[in-house]
């Protein structure tokens, strides 16, 4: 592969023989997969910023297009999710060679609860334990420890999933009880289990599981795209009160909604590229508050303080806030 400047991508060959869905690294940034139309997914271990193709897995079994894949969090293993437009979801595991076996890639559970396309598939954070969110044409699910709730979460489908922090916002700042025994362990901080799903009603809706009753309920519903929201994406936080989440659309908006508290209301800004100092338009005449293409996917850093937005134009911007609140374009990158 030819050598490129710092900075600059580097193109990786597959071998795939249709278009590309999606490509997720590990937690480390060790393992690439991708999946396509193809019906396969392949993984890659990354070496210097490269994919070794040498050393590459090629995972069988879907029957249609994968849409996307997931990488569980490393303490349950190297753990891969993937989900298709043939109503399955696969979890893959990589078995450890022994003796003069080889290791591989070896499918431990398939998901067919769903009769229509499953279009996104997300692991919750890792203190949640191994539980799977998996977004469908017709319902939304969850899969913990392989037993399954399913309920309608659109009328007309969902697009994307995407798993709240499990911190509580405001718990980093909050006094911790000082009661605590000498000797004994402290008071440990409760979990949150919640999540967004964006659907094709046009609408993001934010649901959290109650204990009480061992159900997920409707929280809160987020009304403010004209067309099917492709994409959401709960940015990280390590326990600050303000949460952050981000939408992409069919009608070519991303939306920023921001709650500065648990008990304050979610308030809406729409990226707005024609106003950027670095144009992410490249000379396309786009509306104010709109981009030039339908937006596919929104994904935020692990800091949770830039938002990366992929366009229908072949372009992915890289957004950040400033000082004064107002989210700027900062990079943007033609592939």
């Amino acid at each position: 592969m030819p050598s490129t400047a710092a900075g600059e991508p580097i193109p990786i060959e597959t071998s795939h023989e249709d278009m590309i869905h999606d490509a997720q690294l590990d937690y480390y940034g060790k393992r690439l997969a991708t999946c396509w139309s193809d019906r396969t997914v392949k993984v890659f271990d990354v070496v210097g910023g490269e994919a070794q193709r040498s050393t590459g897995h090629t995972l069988k079994g879907h029957t249609g297009p994968v849409w996307q894949v997931a990488w569980a969090h490393p303490k349950f293993g190297q753990i891969l999710a993937s989900c298709s437009y043939d109503g399955k979801v696969f979890i893959w595991k990589e078995q450890q060679g022994q003796g003069a076996s080889p290791g591989g890639w070896t499918k431990i559970k398939e998901h067919t609860l769903h009769k229509a396309s499953v279009n996104s598939v997300s692991w919750a954070p890792h203190e949640l334990g191994a539980i799977l969110a998996c977004a469908s044409s017709e319902t939304i699910d969850h899969d913990g420890n392989w037993d399954a709730a399913v309920f309608e979460g659109h009328a007309i489908g969902c697009n994307a999933v995407s798993w709240a922090p499990a911190v509580q916002p405001g718990s980093l700042i909050v006094p911790q009880p000082s009661n605590t025994v000498p000797g004994q362990q402290p008071t440990a901080v409760q979990s949150v289990k919640r999540f967004a799903s964006a659907g094709c009603d046009n609408l993001v809706k934010i649901w959290g599981f109650r204990e009480e009753t061992q159900a997920w309920v409707p929280e809160e519903v987020l009304e403010g795209h004209t067309d099917w929201v492709r994409d959401v994406a709960w940015a990280p936080n390590i326990g600050l009160p303000r949460s952050y989440i981000a939408t992409a659309s069919q009608d070519k908006t991303v939306l920023i909604w921001t709650k500065d508290s648990p008990t304050s209301p979610w308030v809406k800004t729409a990226l707005d590229p024609s106003a950027s100092s670095v144009s992410p338009t490249g000379g396309a005449s786009a509306p104010a508050g709109k981009f030039p293409d339908v937006v596919w996917r929104v994904s935020w850093s692990l800091a949770g303080n830039i938002l990366a937005v992929s366009c229908g134009d072949g372009k992915v911007t890289l957004w950040k806030e400033n000082l004064k609140g107002v989210w700027e374009c900062v990079s943007d990158m033609t592939s």
